[in-house]
């Protein structure tokens, strides 16, 4: 798998993920969106780590 294809399922996922949270009632949308939101950080602040390279 590509990092752009990586990228791309990444997207799709969030997609999903925002569809599931619009049909939610409004007044749970702020607690998911809360989630989302804490998940898309834990991911973006990982990726800051530097990864150990395999020879």
């Amino acid at each position: 798998m590509t990092s752009t294809d990586a990228s791309t399922d990444d997207q799709d996922g969030v997609l999903s993920q925002l569809s599931v949270i619009e049909a939610q009632p409004l007044e749970d949308r702020a607690a998911a969106y809360a989630q989302l939101h804490d998940q898309l950080q834990a991911t973006l602040e990982g990726s800051d780590v530097p990864r150990s390279v395999d020879a």
